[in-house]
């Protein structure tokens, strides 16, 4: 198709603008990625400033209904690998109800020691999933009433299921996603200079092979949770 000289020379201006635009764009771009590493690193070569907690160690044995004992020690490799500062391992029983509470605490996710997903860990211990979901559990905490959302998987070796629960949490953010936790991670480090952070899994198993045994297993790992949430901010700083 014939194109005259003045809609060439007014085509090459428009395109020529349109190569100007985009690169100033793209300088934008990496300008704007520039600064933010640069916040990035200058908050990074300072120490974290981490606010007090309270020690999972004291994390109390009674919740509400709920007795706890002391569940058997993480072997070294696997505390290696999972890079905690400290951790709580622990089973609490009310009545015919059991739930299995492990808190995994990092002060700081700088140094490569991140929070690792319980799907890393269950499949290597034999366990398979059998369902996943996204639940929305209503929790008390400092006299008002939330809802957060949570993971909730059903697993399965052999014959016995559990019903697993588990959350990210920091700075007074629960997270289920592991993708957005790590990012939320990035974005408070450069606001906050803080990466502390911590995940936080309930296990309950289903006891019996009735319909309503499932049903019964979450509703344990359910009622749990909302009991131990209100105590959480004080061993996860907000």
């Amino acid at each position: 198709m014939y194109v005259s000289s003045p809609a060439r020379r007014t085509l090459a201006v428009s395109i020529n603008y349109m190569n100007r635009a985009e690169t100033v764009h793209r300088i934008l771009i990496l300008t704007a990625c520039l600064l933010a590493g640069g916040a990035y690193t200058t908050r990074a070569s300072k120490t974290e400033q981490v606010p007090p907690r309270t020690s999972l160690a004291q994390f109390p044995y009674q919740v509400g209904a709920w007795q706890g004992q002391r569940a058997e020690d993480f072997p070294t490799e696997i505390l290696d690998v999972l890079g905690v500062d400290e951790y709580l391992n622990r089973v609490y029983t009310s009545g015919r109800s059991y739930a299995g509470l492990y808190i995994g605490y990092y002060d700081s996710q700088r140094q490569g020691d991140t929070i690792h997903s319980p799907l890393n860990c269950l499949p290597g211990s034999g366990w398979a999933p059998v369902s996943k979901s996204y639940l929305t559990i209503p929790v008390r905490t400092g006299g008002a009433t939330q809802s957060i959302t949570v993971n909730r998987y059903v697993v399965q070796k052999g014959l016995d299921q559990h019903v697993v629960l588990y959350w990210y949490q920091s700075h007074g953010r629960v997270v289920a996603n592991e993708y957005k936790s790590k990012v939320l991670m990035v974005y408070d480090a450069v606001r906050l200079n803080r990466t502390d952070a911590a995940m936080i899994r309930i296990i309950s198993p289903r006891l019996g092979t009735s319909p309503e045994a499932e049903e019964n297993a979450n509703a344990a790992a359910i009622g749990f949770a909302q009991d131990i949430f209100p105590l959480l901010d004080q061993y996860i700083p907000s």
